[in-house]
């Protein structure tokens, strides 16, 4: 829901460093490798019960994630690299989660496992999207120039990064903001799942 004010803010400074990163020699998918390290080691930190801690290297990932796509417009975009970016996403998404049920699986086990399926949900029908978008020949850059089309929805990864970091603020409240957090996750992906078969009708 915030996605695209966010990009409206933060794009022209990730622009100009993306720029300076890329004549530094850096690239893309070296910078799409960083954030999904640093993303890693935040569910580590997690689970090893740590979780304010691993506020630092989420931050350091979300940045990365957001200079990957700089660089790449500054240099040159590769299909290979937009996949790269999304799975390493989707991998640091699953990976916070997990930490916090490693972390106390009594306690967190069972809302762990409902937010985690919400995610699965809600990244099926994103993805689910985007390819009968690419088949259409649809095209936005209202979330920036992207190699998937990207659908809107209640929760998107702005609110994802908020959740993320008020878990590592509260790590006593994961279980109800987990049951809460994957519940608005299932209406995201309804939702999705209903404007695709506004835009995508039947044929006749």
């Amino acid at each position: 829901m915030l996605d695209a004010r966010m990009r409206n803010l933060i794009d022209p400074a990730l622009g100009r460093m993306g720029a300076g990163l890329a004549r530094a020699g850096f690239t893309a998918d070296a910078v799409t490798l960083a954030g999904l390290s640093f993303g890693l080691i935040a569910a580590t930190l997690i689970a090893m019960g740590q979780p304010g801690w691993a506020l630092l290297p989420i931050g350091a990932s979300r940045l990365a994630d957001g200079l990957d796509g700089a660089i790449a417009r500054a240099t040159r975009k590769t299909d290979f690299g937009g996949f790269l970016d999304i799975f390493s996403d989707f991998v640091f998404y699953g990976a916070v989660p997990m930490g916090f049920v490693w972390a106390d699986p009594g306690a967190n086990g069972a809302a762990g496992a409902f937010l985690l399926a919400s995610f699965y949900a809600n990244g099926a029908s994103f993805l689910g999207f985007a390819i009968l978008a690419e088949k259409r020949r649809m095209q936005t850059s209202a979330r920036g120039v992207k190699s998937l089309y990207f659908t809107g929805g209640l929760l998107e990864g702005t609110e994802t990064i908020a959740f993320f970091v008020a878990l590592c603020l509260w790590p006593g409240g994961f279980a109800p903001l987990a049951w809460g957090f994957g519940a608005l996750c299932f209406v995201t992906a309804v939702s999705r799942v209903l404007l695709a078969r506004k835009v995508f009708p039947p044929e006749t």
